[in-house]
């Protein structure tokens, strides 16, 4: 081998694009550490309240633990039913903003935005949304569970059925079949697992959005857990957090089990 094939390649300068990208982070970066206005006083300070939070948070107080149980079914009938449903609606605009299952341009187009819309709004917004029109409660929960599931597994299920391979798909439409035979045919049992596997992240994302989803009134969990820290008895909060983390791991363990025999 030549000495010339062994020198790595020159470091090309960057473009003036770059240039401009990486001035604009550094500014933003500088601005943001301005306005969070972050002080060695106010760490200290900070420090010793988290100190203080923890030793009156422990123990923890679970005198309360009915009322902690049923505020956590709650949350997870919430996460279920929402998760649920919005995976049932995720499939049918996946299919009509997929390049491949779409009827349309314009049908693709109105889908991804759609899709785009439930993503770009965080859930929280969609719960405020829904206290305001549904009222305060489970439902407003379910909602925004429902609208937050949409933006984010109907875009995972329309790009794995992007990625199906074409044979299956052509050889049931060279016997005559139509659209619906190809798509419930090829594409849909093809795309079966990768799409379980998003719906199981998804019922993952939404337990742990749940939780926060009762801080603004969407029932759950949430509100016990706002009750405590507002009245000051931290004990009990950690008591309810404690809870929220064993139940979070669970379904986390018992979620990646299901994916790795799936997969």
């Amino acid at each position: 081998m030549s000495e010339s094939s062994r020198i790595p390649p020159r470091f090309r300068a960057p473009s003036a694009l770059a240039w401009v990208l990486v001035v604009g982070f550094a500014a933003f970066f500088i601005q943001g550490l301005i306005a969070s206005e972050i002080s060695l006083d106010r760490l200290v300070r900070g420090a010793s309240n988290l100190v203080r939070f923890i030793g009156q948070a422990v123990p923890p107080d679970f005198s309360r633990a009915p009322n902690i149980a049923d505020a956590m079914l709650e949350t997870l009938n919430i996460a279920i039913v929402g998760v649920t449903f919005g995976c049932l609606f995720s499939i049918p605009l996946a299919l009509l903003s997929a390049r491949n299952t779409a009827p349309n341009a314009v049908v693709r187009v109105l889908a991804r935005f759609v899709i785009s819309v439930s993503r770009t709004i965080p859930d929280l917004i969609w719960a405020l949304i829904f206290v305001v029109t549904v009222g305060l409660g489970p439902l407003a929960g379910i909602l925004a569970i429902i609208m937050d599931t949409i933006g984010f597994a109907a875009r995972f299920y329309s790009e794995r059925f992007e990625e199906v391979q074409k044979g299956p798909s052509e050889a049931l439409t060279s016997t005559g079949a139509g659209r619906l035979s190809v798509i419930f045919g090829a594409i849909l049992p093809e795309s079966f697992a990768s799409m379980t596997a998003t719906s199981l992240f998804s019922v993952e994302k939404a337990i742990r959005s749940a939780v926060t989803l009762g801080l603004v009134g969407a029932g759950g969990i949430g509100v016990e857990l706002s009750t405590a820290m507002r009245l000051f008895r931290y004990d009990q909060a950690a008591a309810i957090i404690l809870v929220i983390l064993v139940v979070v791991i669970v379904f986390e363990q018992i979620s990646s089990s299901i994916r790795k025999r799936i997969i």
